[in-house]
């Protein structure tokens, strides 16, 4: 079986491509995929070269993590129907020298039954979302945190974080953007330039900006015995002042990416009505016009979510 997929061959050198995929094996689903997501982290570091080093990482690969499509073959192992709606975190199914590191952006995907999570078809293209918000979720829901008061930065992963923070039941946080254009869309919370807050007493500040330099200045918003969490991706080494850390007994956590419970939890959420995913994507693209859609995804500031339609894909 042969499918369309983007091939990033190297920094900057995109475009769409025909690949060979993997036979499945009787535990597997073939999932013909409607829409993916182009991520503003970790894509874009592939996109730019200048993801750090790690095991597994190298051109050419085919990126993305954030599809969400309908099974079209399901192994007699699987526990899946044809016709199912699924999310897909990625898969490696590719045949050739191609790195499926992330794998997820192409017509066809080949993955585990026990990678996907079951979304109901009508969520469109918000089904590719899924995994962001768990990863939301995740930087709330872990071991001994406290909800957020602060929320730097309102691009998707900043309302998802606000938005799931009112979801708990927590007061409405506060969040920051100096951009005046991204300060639109809140839904039951204030976004602010940073500039006009004077608070100095802040208990959990989350960063979802991933802007360099920024610790000191949230040091000096915190509460003492206050907690900074990096919800984002850093590339460059992290450091911060001590003296004023230390005088308020900060505390500084990492929130790393999803688990597969968090998808089950958010999936709930969504599925009850708690937490909405609409208003977050912001631009779509025909697959086919894939290099133009990660230049826009990576370069325009208007740009929330970009998602990618392989409707008219083979």
């Amino acid at each position: 079986m042969r499918t369309s997929a983007v091939i990033l061959s190297g920094p900057r050198d995109l475009g769409i491509a025909e690949l060979g995929l993997l036979a499945p094996a009787a535990g597997d689903l073939v999932v013909e995929v409607a829409h993916s997501g182009i991520s503003t982290g970790t894509e874009k570091l592939f996109w730019s070269g200048t993801m750090p080093p790690f095991p597994g990482m190298g051109y050419p690969l085919v990126p993305g993590y954030e599809s969400f499509g309908e099974v079209v073959e399901a192994g007699p192992d699987s526990g899946f129907r044809v016709g199912e709606h699924v999310f897909v975190p990625g898969a490696n199914c590719f045949a050739g020298n191609v790195r499926g590191l992330f794998g997820g952006a192409s017509r066809h995907l080949v993955t585990p039954a026990s990678r996907v999570a079951r979304l109901d078809r009508a969520m469109g293209p918000e089904g590719a979302l899924l995994a962001l918000a768990a990863t939301a979720r995740h930087a709330l829901a872990g071991f001994n945190t406290a909800l957020p008061d602060l929320i730097v930065g309102h691009g998707t992963l900043g309302r998802l974080l606000a938005r799931l923070t009112l979801a708990a039941g927590a007061p409405a946080p506060t969040v920051w953007d100096t951009n005046p254009a991204r300060r639109e869309g809140a839904q039951g919370y204030a976004v602010i330039d940073p500039a006009d807050d004077s608070r100095r007493d802040y208990k959990a500040i989350y960063d979802a900006s991933g802007a360099r330099g920024l610790i000191d200045q949230l040091v000096m918003r915190l509460a003492r015995g206050g907690e900074i969490v990096l919800a984002g991706f850093y590339t460059e080494p992290v450091s911060f002042a001590f003296p004023p850390a230390f005088m308020k007994e900060a505390r500084l956590r990492i929130a790393s990416e999803w688990t597969p419970d968090d998808l089950i939890a958010t999936r709930a959420l969504i599925e009850g009505g708690a937490l909405s995913l609409s208003g977050l994507i912001t631009h779509t693209r025909p697959a086919q016009d894939a290099a133009g859609a990660y230049r826009a995804a990576f370069e325009d500031a208007s740009c929330l979510k970009m998602i990618l339609d392989w409707s008219g894909q083979a």
